[in-house]
């Protein structure tokens, strides 16, 4: 599966993704609960910018 997105292109074949877009920063983070839903916290100096949350069957 292929899917272009502006100039951001993400393949995904037999459980491998790839990303080709400018990236910033990637870390790994948990989530957490947060009431009836969960969170994933980021650092304050992410805030407003644009991000990308991958669930991992892991």
């Amino acid at each position: 599966m292929d899917i272009l997105i502006g100039m951001r292109r993400i393949e995904i074949i037999k459980d491998r993704i790839t990303l080709t877009d400018e990236v910033e920063a990637v870390y790994e983070k948990k989530v957490t609960p947060f009431g009836n839903s969960g969170k994933v916290d980021a650092p304050k100096k992410y805030i407003g910018k644009r991000v990308y949350v991958i669930v991992l069957k892991k």
